[in-house]
């Protein structure tokens, strides 16, 4: 490995002009459907410190400062080269019902994979409060509404890949990396949905709506 490989900073790897490093990235969109007024949801969301923990495993979390994790995302390859990224996320205090998830800068503890990955997460999650037919006749009163969560991710992924990948066609690597990325981030997005869809309710003794079908 070079000096310059060496001491490269992950924050780099975005203004860099290196062909080694190519960018992945993916959008996404779903919806979870929470059967109490956006009061409580809320009252829910922001206690984070319990339910993000709980919801994100198996992927290791350990908490960073009073709003953020470290969060280990899985791991990550294309073509036998595979890194398991690790990631900073604040979870910003809601404003008027949105909340918003940050990627925040991590130490790296192994300085072999400093200068290898970047991650970009942006999240956004909206309340919508209404009152529907979804909701149980044998639910009480104060249940007669339903709280929406639509939340959307944008996700990019820099990563230094080996000079020797280069030798394919670039439209073969950057189609492949997308196409991973994509089954990683649907994998991981719709079991957290679940897994916190599933915590609401079962932390305020309320029957949890049918997993439904991710709208990506």
């Amino acid at each position: 490995m070079t000096d310059e490989s060496s001491t490269a900073s992950s924050s780099s790897l975005r203004e860099r002009d290196d062909p080694r490093v190519h960018r992945y990235a993916s959008a996404f969109a779903d919806m979870m459907e929470m059967r109490a007024p956006a009061a409580v949801v809320a009252d829910y969301l922001d206690r984070h410190e319990g339910w993000f923990r709980r919801c994100a495993a198996p992927m290791a979390v350990t908490p960073l400062g009073s709003q953020g994790y470290v969060l280990t995302l899985g791991r990550f390859g294309n073509f036998g080269f595979e890194v398991e990224p690790t990631i900073g996320l604040e979870l910003l205090p809601q404003e008027q019902g949105i909340y918003r998830i940050l990627t925040v800068p991590v130490p790296q503890a192994d300085e072999a994979l400093q200068g290898l990955y970047d991650v970009d997460f942006n999240a956004s999650l909206r309340l919508e409060e209404s009152s529907g037919p979804e909701v149980s006749h044998e639910e009480v009163d104060r249940m007669m509404q339903h709280t929406l969560v639509r939340w959307q991710l944008d996700l990019s992924v820099w990563i230094r890949l080996p000079a020797m990948i280069n030798l394919l066609p670039e439209s073969l690597v950057q189609s492949s990396g997308d196409h991973l990325l994509r089954q990683i981030v649907r994998q991981i997005s719709r079991r957290l949905t679940w897994k916190v869809q599933e915590d609401f309710h079962a932390s305020h003794g309320l029957p949890c709506p049918p997993r439904r079908r991710a709208q990506f």
